[in-house]
């Protein structure tokens, strides 16, 4: 026999909802809406399908001119860097940090970008905001040269605040088996190239972060005379972009390695295309670091071979020549608008057990 229902049972309560639990399916649906016109301008003829996939499709049948086509792949965030626009309220340039990531990785190989796909997680989908990273993430795809395929927009409140959000992103790229680039290509006598960064970049935020504010009290609206511009604004310039130079270059020149300055610094970064053998030496007399770096530098008391550790110095990507491309190398970046310099040569690494040098002092 079943009990009376208690006159003190507690009154019946609405079903649960997925709204309910801070997921709002209505607000990823108008960021969709608002990122398509973006999406559109970052495409490649072999794209197939458009925005709203469960898959993006690109036509492999334009790998037929390949001989024995390499597929490339690589995949990356941009770190804390996101806490600076979130802070700023600027989220449309955190895109072209994460595509530069991405896509000068794939190119050091020598591969072509042929398109990414992103992944944004946020506490709460604002659909304006998720549009602007997008639009970011599209404009860096065509600074690249690739499309972006497509994406994935995800809530997850309670794990995010509201205001928080984080970017990462994967590649594809294609090479000629024998074209591709790399150690192996690398002899004694080349040169190395030094193109210049933009700023920062997407790597070592974390240190600069704890140095300009946790340390220095620092505002993101203070004006530095060295920049000409806000801290936040120096702090948040994107990543350059390389890849459509380095292939530019390859077609014009002998290159036998590029390298990617990301985290590690130069001489980590360049030791990874340096054979056991040789070794590469590099002049930092050849260069200016942006005052930037000075500033993390002084204000944080950081020593010299911290920042070269952690930060990229002044130096986006490096290239490794015959000493005979050098002339036409330097000629391919500059008609390009990209400031690139000799920096170095590869010898035979005797008796050294490092593969990179840096030698010489910074030029004021």
């Amino acid at each position: 026999m079943s009990a009376a229902p208690s006159e003190t049972a507690p009154p019946a309560t609405a079903g649960a909802s997925y709204a309910g639990a801070g997921v709002d399916i209505e607000a990823g649906d108008r960021a969709v809406d608002l990122m398509k016109k973006w999406v559109k301008k970052a495409t490649r003829p072999e794209v197939v399908g458009g925005l709203g996939g469960f898959a993006g499709l690109f036509d492999a049948s334009a790998l037929k001119r390949y001989e024995r086509p390499l597929l490339a792949s690589a995949t990356d965030g941009v770190g804390t860097k996101v806490d600076l626009a979130r802070r700023m309220g600027v989220y449309d340039t955190i895109g072209q940090d994460l595509v530069g990531m991405v896509v000068d990785d794939l190119v050091v190989c020598g591969a072509e970008p042929l398109f990414m796909t992103d992944y944004i997680c946020v506490g709460k989908v604002y659909p304006e905001r998720v549009a602007a990273i997008v639009k970011g993430i599209a404009e860096g795809c065509v600074l690249a040269g690739c499309a972006l395929v497509g994406g994935e927009t995800a809530e997850h409140p309670g794990l995010l605040g509201p205001d928080e959000f984080d970017v990462a992103g994967a590649g594809t790229g294609v090479v000629e088996a024998d074209r591709l680039l790399g150690a192996e290509r690398v002899r004694a006598g080349d040169a190395v190239i030094a193109m210049a960064s933009s700023g920062l970049h997407s790597n070592g935020y974390s240190l600069v972060r704890h140095v300009l504010f946790d340390r220095a009290g620092l505002a993101l609206d203070a004006e530095i005379a060295e920049f000409g511009r806000t801290l936040g604004e120096e702090l948040l310039e994107p990543t350059k972009i390389y890849s459509l130079d380095c292939l530019a270059l390859t077609r014009t020149a002998e290159v036998h390695a590029f390298s990617h300055i990301t985290g590690g610094g130069l001489a980590n970064n360049l030791a990874r295309v340096i054979p056991d053998a040789l070794h590469a030496t590099v002049d930092r007399s050849t260069w200016t670091p942006a005052p930037v770096f000075d500033l993390v530098g002084r204000t944080g008391s950081v020593e010299r071979a911290e920042l070269e550790k952690t930060l990229n110095m002044g130096v986006g990507m490096m290239a490794v020549v015959p000493r005979e491309s050098v002339d036409v190398a330097l000629t391919t970046l500059a008609d390009r608008g990209v400031d690139a310099w000799l920096a170095g040569e590869i010898t035979e690494r005797g008796g050294r057990t490092e593969a990179v040098t840096l030698t010489g002092d910074y030029a004021v």
